[in-house]
């Protein structure tokens, strides 16, 4: 089964034959042109270097499997999971269970990113076990069908940002581009494209139940799903389960608000934590072909900060390292950022991060300039590549 992006040896076919690009403030994630009359052609193609950069990274070690850290990982959400069961018996009929609910949307999406880390080989040598992982994190601790969620996640990874090819950037509500304005013909729709920025947050507090049919329409529709009855056998254990036991132990508007408020929050994180890797970023056409390094490090964002922001954020925001090497340990990304820095500053190819606050402010202002229909957002890298 295709769970992750192209090997990360082996350079997309169809590469471009682009040698120049501009220089790259790591600091503040702003693009620099290349000083007048420098020569910039005779730097190294970022395809036929790419295999070089791997191979530095797999002899430091980083590639290597981090089973201590997963192991107490998997240990730390599966106590969490047992805490909230045992805390909702045990607070009853109260209203502190929102509190609970609170903490539940927490534990959910850290059980969520070992989930991801899983999908992408990241846990276990094992690819069946990787697979089990994933299965019982996502469909029996979350609630989220693994088989909807890695289709949907593997076509982001081959293409992030190209239009037509990344489901992330094919929302129903949301516009990415001018064809997704030009549908939205009604005054109404229109009033909301100019703000849509504005109303981007508040909208991942329904993304965790929209995630939840999501999943459950999968199932339901016809065509080819591995381990279909399996994973809706451990989807209604978890979703079934957990609705019963709220309403066990729980008057019917506490249960009610219990469920929003987890939901809400777990929305909210989940989205809060994926919004800034790829949203601000150009667009790709999808006509356009691009070497497999600039296809992930143009279109992706770092967010600054320490160790505690790994936490926070399972590894994502380190997403350029990532997706340049998708099964790496979450843990050995942040080792890695340095040679990658390097690598794209040698061949000049534009490195970004950025602080999470800005990253937020430029996500806003991005989906609110589309809205406005007053830029095209189709900043193509290979063009940009040669502007000064």
């Amino acid at each position: 089964m295709d769970h992750t992006t192209p090997r990360t040896s082996d350079p997309a076919p169809g590469a471009d034959r682009v040698r120049t690009g501009p220089r790259t403030d790591t600091t503040a994630g702003t693009r620099t042109a290349p000083r007048a009359g420098t020569a910039t052609l005779d730097r190294p193609h970022p395809t036929s270097t790419f295999t070089a950069l791997t191979r530095t990274v797999q002899e430091a070690g980083h590639m290597r499997r981090r089973h201590t850290f997963y192991a107490l990982r998997l240990l730390g959400v599966g106590l969490a999971v047992a805490g909230l069961v045992a805390g909702i018996v045990l607070l009853g009929d109260s209203w502190w269970q929102v509190a609970l609910a609170a903490a539940a949307a927490v534990v959910f999406t850290q059980c969520a990113f070992l989930g991801h880390d899983a999908a992408h080989r990241q846990i276990f040598a094992s690819g069946k076990a990787n697979d089990w992982a994933s299965l019982l994190l996502a469909n029996l601790l979350v609630g989220l069908s693994y088989g909807w969620w890695q289709r949907k996640h593997t076509r982001h990874h081959a293409n992030p940002n190209k239009v037509g090819a990344d489901p992330d950037i094919d929302l129903p509500v949301l516009a990415f581009t001018p064809q997704d304005v030009a549908a939205r013909r009604t005054p109404l729709s229109r009033w909301f494209l100019r703000r849509q920025g504005y109303f981007f947050f508040p909208l991942l507090l329904l993304e965790g139940l929209d995630l939840h049919v999501s999943s459950i329409r999968r199932l339901l529709e016809p065509g080819r799903l591995e381990r279909r009855g399996l994973e809706a056998l451990l989807l209604t254990v978890r979703l079934g389960g957990g609705l019963a036991l709220v309403l066990a132990v729980m008057s019917p508007l506490k249960a009610l608000v219990f469920l929003a408020v987890q939901l809400g929050l777990f929305g909210l994180y989940m989205g809060a934590s994926f919004a800034p890797n790829h949203k601000g970023m150009p667009l790709v056409p999808k006509d356009v072909r691009i070497d497999f390094l600039r296809r992930q490090v143009l279109m992706s964002r770092n967010i600054t900060g320490g160790r505690w922001l790994d936490i926070a954020m399972g590894g994502l925001n380190l997403q350029v390292e990532h997706h340049l090497f998708p099964s790496m340990p979450s843990m050995s990304l942040r080792r890695v950022a340095p040679i990658v820095r390097e690598h794209c500053a040698t061949l000049g190819v534009p490195y970004t991060q950025v602080s999470l606050a800005r990253s937020y402010a430029i996500v806003v202002r991005h989906l609110n300039t589309v809205g406005h229909h007053d830029r095209d957002p189709f900043v193509c890298p290979l063009v940009a590549a040669h502007r000064v």
